[in-house]
C-alpha cells in the first residue's frame, strides 16, 4: 500500500469522528491540541544540531482539518473555494502568508468575511507540520513535503527545514534572514512527537523578544514632549510594573494608547529584578490570531 494511502486512511478515521462533533466542540479540539512555541533563550544549552530550523513567517496561523480551514482558536477562515479545493483530507498546520513585512495587508485579506479572489491570489499556505502523534517531526517533515509535491498547487508550499551545528551558525543565519526582512526563526526538535501546548520541542528565535502589557498610567513628557506622553506605565503578563518611554511616534505621544489597553513591546532580556531590559513600544495589540 502506498505511504500516502496509509496516511489517508488514518486521517479519514480521525475526520469521520470529529465530523460528528458540533462545531464548537471541534473548535475546542483544535484550540487545545495546537502545538505552540516557547521563546528560545540564547544562553540555553540545547544541542542545536538536534533541531530542524525554518523561517518564522509573519502570517496568520491556519489549521486545515481535512475539510475546513480554521484559526488557532478554532474559528473558521473564509477562504475562497479554489484556495482549499486541492488540500487533502488530512490534518495540516501552517501559516497564511503573502510576503515579509506585510502582515497588516494579509490580515485585511484573511479577515474579510466575503473573500475577494484577486486579493487571495496573493496568499500562500505555508505548511510546516502534518500532525501525527506516532511520528517524530523529522518524519512528519518528509511526509508534508512529499504530500505537497504531489498536490502541486502554486499557493500551497512546504516550509523548508534545515540543520545547524552551532549557536554561531544559527546566529549568522538569523542575521542574514532578518537583514532580508524575515521576522525570525523556528526551531523544531527533530525527534519530537506532536504535542499540544508549549514545550522545548518547538522554539521561536527573534532578534528581540516581545510581550504584552496593560497600560496602567500615562507619565507626562518633558522638554520637547511637554504636554505629550513621556512614557507609559505598564504591567506585563508576569505582573511586573515598569515604564516604556521609547518607540513612540509624535502622533502616538499626542494620542497615546488609553489606560486599560493592551500593548505589545519589544525588549532584550531581563534585569536581575525581572524587569524587561530596553523595553520599547511596538503597537497596540490588535485582536488577531497571528501566531
Amino acid at each position: 500500500m502506498p505511504a500516502f494511502s496509509k496516511i489517508h486512511i488514518v486521517y479519514l478515521t480521525v475526520l469521520y469522528f470529529t465530523a460528528l462533533l458540533p462545531h464548537s466542540a471541534f473548535a475546542l479540539q483544535v484550540s487545545t491540541q495546537t502545538q505552540l512555541a516557547k521563546v528560545y533563550e540564547e544562553n540555553t544549552s540545547i544541542p542545536i544540531s538536534d533541531y530542524l530550523v525554518s523561517e518564522k513567517y509573519d502570517g496568520i496561523r491556519a489549521i486545515w482539518t481535512g475539510s475546513e480551514l480554521l484559526t488557532r482558536q478554532g474559528n473558521p477562515i473564509s477562504a475562497p473555494e479554489w484556495f482549499t479545493a486541492s488540500l487533502p483530507d488530512v490534518w495540516l498546520d501552517g501559516e497564511l502568508w503573502t510576503k515579509r513585512q506585510n502582515f497588516e495587508a494579509l490580515s485585511s485579506i484573511v479577515r474579510t468575511q466575503t473573500p475577494k479572489d484577486n486579493r487571495w491570489r496573493q496568499v500562500k499556505y505555508m505548511v510546516f507540520d502534518m500532525p501525527d502523534a506516532r511520528l517524530p517531526f523529522e518524519e512528519r517533515y518528509k511526509n508534508y513535503s512529499n504530500l505537497i509535491a504531489q498536490i502541486n498547487a502554486e499557493h500551497i508550499k512546504p516550509v523548508k527545514q534545515q540543520r545547524f551545528h552551532s549557536n554561531h551558525e544559527l546566529s549568522e543565519h538569523l542575521q542574514a534572514m532578518v537583514d532580508d526582512g524575515a521576522e525570525g526563526l523556528m526551531l523544531h526538535l527533530a525527534t519530537a512527537h506532536h504535542q499540544s501546548g508549549r514545550s522545548d520541542a518547538l522554539l521561536k528565535l527573534k532578534p528581540y523578544f516581545d510581550n504584552e502589557a496593560e497600560v496602567i498610567a500615562h507619565l507626562p513628557g518633558k522638554g520637547k514632549y511637554t504636554g505629550m506622553l513621556g512614557a507609559l506605565r505598564v504591567r506585563n503578563q508576569q505582573g511586573i510594573e515598569f515604564s516604556i518611554g521609547t518607540g513612540f511616534t509624535d502622533a502616538e505621544r499626542a494620542n497615546p494608547p488609553p489606560v486599560g489597553s493592551i500593548i505589545t513591546y519589544k525588549y532584550h532580556g531581563y534585569t536581575n529584578n525581572g524587569v524587561p531590559r530596553f523595553a520599547s513600544f511596538l503597537r497596540i495589540r490588535e485582536n488577531v490570531e497571528d501566531e
